[in-house]
């Protein structure tokens, strides 16, 4: 029964947040563009859908996402863990004694991104306008690994206590190079692939993880080192997006130049 009221509770929250969208798309096609909505039941039926689903979405991360990344980033970062009787001993904690907790954020970071319903949309998406020039794993994988690096990188970053801006500013001068040098095709696909990362699955647990490791590594602060994964979660999957494009442009670049000089060899014999 707690189940029911909770569900019907994200369920009536859900319709509040899909209210303005409804009202925006319908009044403007009323009011603006003046015509009438094709297949409106359709369209209704779908809405429907997407309020349920969300809804059910919702409570499935409340039930199970939230508790279990809270619990992992608390027992990864116990430096009874760590260490064990050496931490109890009082001996302080070396940067290279959380190891498993930067091989926990990889492995999270990947995971989460690959499930993340937003990317697999944009990725859809891409390589149907690109005719399929744009792999549709290609591109999650790519993300993906940008974000297992940038979380990995964000927990290191808490662990040994180095300002944040200056990872984030030195990111960004990455980024700003790597424009200049990438296809122009992919670049602004690489920057909408920063923003699609931070959403409803990856998110929660990322979170987590931050103010896990920053509540029980010692002189650090849960407010000013436990949040800031999500900048790292979003700047780097730019970062390796414009890597992969420019290697796969290098690599078809390399197998066209074998190419012709296989066919001008042939002409010449």
């Amino acid at each position: 029964m707690e189940l029911l009221n909770q569900l019907f509770t994200i369920l009536l929250s859900t319709i509040k947040d899909v209210i303005p969208i409804l009202v925006i798309i319908f009044g403007f096609q009323l009011l603006v563009i003046r015509r009438r909505i094709p297949n409106l039941k359709k369209v209704i039926f779908g809405f429907g859908y997407v309020i349920l689903g969300l809804a059910l979405f919702l409570l499935g991360l409340e039930k199970a996402l939230f508790p279990i990344g809270r619990l992992m980033a608390q027992q990864l970062t116990d430096p009874e863990f760590i260490r064990g009787s050496i931490a109890a001993a009082g001996q302080a904690l070396h940067w290279s004694d959380y190891y498993w907790v930067y091989i926990f954020a990889f492995a999270i970071g990947a995971s989460t991104t690959i499930a993340e319903p937003s990317l697999i949309a944009v990725a859809i998406k891409a390589n149907e306008v690109s005719g399929g020039a744009i792999g549709v794993w290609g591109l999650r994988l790519a993300v993906a690994l940008g974000v297992a690096v940038g979380i990995s990188l964000g927990t290191w970053r808490i662990v040994t206590g180095y300002p944040i801006h200056w990872f984030i500013i030195t990111g960004y001068i990455f980024v700003v190079i790597q424009t200049f040098f990438a296809p122009k095709m992919i670049v602004p696909l690489a920057y909408d692939s920063g923003g699609v990362t931070t959403s409803t699955v990856t998110v929660p647990l990322v979170a987590a993880l931050g103010l896990g490791l920053a509540s029980t590594v010692p002189g650090r602060s849960a407010l000013i080192d436990g949040f800031g994964l999500i900048a790292f979660a979003s700047l780097f999957p730019m970062i390796s997006v414009m890597a992969y494009a420019q290697i796969t442009e290098w690599v078809a670049a390399k197998d066209k130049k074998k190419r012709q000089q296989a066919e001008l060899q042939m002409n010449q014999e």
